[in-house]
């Protein structure tokens, strides 16, 4: 239990659209606001939440506890996800692609949001249909939760698949992507450097 605390006070929270509707009564209109909110941790964890409330801070509120309560953990392959996925929900459907180490998240603004939130820096992406955000943050959901890992398909299928697509094209990647800690980057700064003093000089 201690863990699973400390695990929900690690996580993020991004409030997606905050949306007011209006009833009409005897005395005039009467407002409320309803909130839509993702939180994650960065590191494979994603919930979302919707609430209403009289005021905006506290619908916000209770959005963010929603989410917090509905979790769900997202497998991942570096730093994209393990296979295609199309995820439904309504009149919406978001498919999901893995890319290659450096492409990034190429969405919109609510699905690169919970992506994101979720850990996952490359993935290319298209929505269908309708693009209410509430369709859309749950058609994400719905893709997410569809996800399964190579090892979770060999034990369903008895059998070793071996090296997959996306980890090929990860690996594939992997090899262009500097890093920040080599020599050779190290090298070509310290040239830039001595370049601009001889300039200077």
């Amino acid at each position: 239990m201690r863990e699973v605390m400390e695990e929900r006070n690690q996580m993020d929270s991004h409030t997606i659209g905050v949306y007011r509707t209006a009833a009409t009564v005897k005395g005039g209109r009467r407002f409320s606001f309803g909130s839509l909110v993702i939180v994650g941790d960065h590191n494979g964890t994603i919930g979302f939440g919707y609430a209403k409330s009289n005021e905006v801070p506290s619908a916000i509120e209770k959005a963010t506890k929603k989410a917090r309560a509905h979790t769900r953990k997202v497998p991942r392959v570096g730093s994209t996800i393990p296979h295609e996925v199309t995820g439904r929900f309504g009149a919406s459907s978001v498919r999901l692609i893995p890319a290659s180490p450096g492409t990034g998240v190429v969405a919109g603004t609510t699905v690169r949001a919970m992506l994101e939130h979720a850990g996952i820096s490359d993935c290319l992406t298209k929505c269908y249909g309708s693009t209410n955000s509430i369709n859309v943050v749950k058609a994400v959901f719905d893709g997410l939760g569809r996800l399964q890992t190579k090892e979770q398909i060999e034990e369903l299928r008895g059998q070793d698949l071996g090296a997959t697509e996306t980890e090929e094209k990860v690996e594939r990647g992997a090899r262009f992507v500097p890093k920040f800690g080599d020599r050779s980057i190290k090298g070509a700064a310290t040239d830039d450097e001595n370049q601009k003093n001889e300039s200077n000089d």
